[in-house]
């Protein structure tokens, strides 16, 4: 890896559990105001020889400095570019949200080449494109932005009680919710690799229905998967999912067997 591709995955991603000899990589994609932390708790809920990474937006947390990124189109080819070195082994991309319509386009730039294309893509809580809902919540006051953050949770209570948190967490938040809703599809080919649905039962923001239409963007096959929860089911990791995410995994990328080391 060269030295401006390396500053390049870490200025992105964060390597939340290291593996020496992975059997693949998961690279996580985090809702509207999330930020790689949110994925945390996965690393002692999957297989030891799963390296987990997350996608770190810019202007939270340690990237706080960082201008946010207006456009999907900018903000995928930078995360492709980002992600493409670590495709000596399989990857794989998990997109929560919001989350899921930027590991899709990721998923589309990885696959375009050069280098190999993700061996699966999961899209979490997220209709598929053409079943993207007319909403325009990035355009709501202040306080209304905030109530609907509150509605849907998946932020801890420091964040939603204190103002100073607000005011600096609100125009990120404004931010990613304009990506989603400005978010349109530019024509191309359906992915290569299968793509799996996954969504709660009570999840306001998707229907199964419209997490079915994702079959369409892939000529790799498509799973669906519904469980218990609302928007933010997948907090914490249950077992469940992590158990539907190795399986489909596995479907793609053989298991090793013990004692594998590596190539």
């Amino acid at each position: 890896m060269t030295a401006a591709r390396a500053d390049q995955t870490a200025t992105w991603l964060r390597r939340l559990r290291p593996v020496a000899s992975p059997w693949v990589r998961l690279v996580c994609f985090p809702h509207a105001g999330g930020s790689a932390q949110y994925f945390r708790p996965w690393r002692t809920e999957l297989p030891p020889d799963l390296e987990l990474y997350a996608v770190q937006y810019p202007g939270r947390l340690d990237r706080i400095g960082d201008p946010t990124v207006t456009d999907m189109a900018t903000l995928t080819t930078a995360v492709a570019a980002a992600v493409r070195p670590l495709t000596d082994r399989p990857v794989a991309l998990f997109g929560h949200s919001l989350g899921g319509s930027v590991a899709y386009e990721v998923a589309r730039r990885l696959a375009a080449g050069p280098g190999p294309a993700p061996v699966r893509l999961f899209v979490s809580g997220r209709p598929a494109p053409d079943r993207q809902r007319d909403t325009a919540k990035h355009l709501a006051t202040d306080d209304e932005l905030w109530d609907e953050l509150r509605r849907l949770g998946g932020t801890d209570g420091e964040t939603i009680t204190n103002p100073d948190l607000r005011e600096v967490f609100l125009p990120v938040l404004r931010n990613d919710y304009r990506l989603a809703e400005t978010y349109r599809l530019a024509p191309g080919p359906p992915l290569p690799c299968p793509i799996s649905a996954v969504l709660g039962d009570r999840d306001p923001e998707v229907t199964p229905d419209e997490a079915r239409s994702w079959a369409a963007y892939t000529d790799g096959g498509f799973t669906i998967r519904v469980l218990p929860g609302d928007h933010f089911y997948l907090s914490p990791p249950k077992p469940d999912l992590v158990d539907e995410v190795i399986r489909r995994l596995a479907q793609s990328v053989p298991r090793p067997a013990p004692g594998w080391a590596g190539p």
